[in-house]
């Protein structure tokens, strides 16, 4: 999760600065599962780009973890309706 924290600090601190926007814009459409523009990603700078790129990364493996954490819980639940 550090380059989510990475961007958070940017958007808190840089509202109004091209890199705050693009990571709004990034963080927004992975939220709600909707289009972003990769073209977006080349107005950052390589630093910024490289935590846009992380932040990919951390979305997709903290789904992962969610998607895992749901498939327990529902395992769970049949385990104790048949332990009834």
């Amino acid at each position: 999760m550090i380059a989510i924290k990475k961007a958070q600090k940017i958007i808190q601190r840089e509202m109004d600065s091209v890199a705050a926007t693009i990571f709004s814009e990034l963080v927004l459409s992975l939220e709600k599962n909707t289009s972003f523009n990769m073209h977006r990603l080349y107005e950052l700078d390589y630093k910024n780009f490289e935590t846009a790129v992380e932040i990919i990364k951390e979305w997709r493996l903290d789904r992962y973890y969610a998607s895992k954490v749901k498939i327990l819980a529902s395992a769970l639940y049949i385990e104790e309706i048949h332990n009834q």
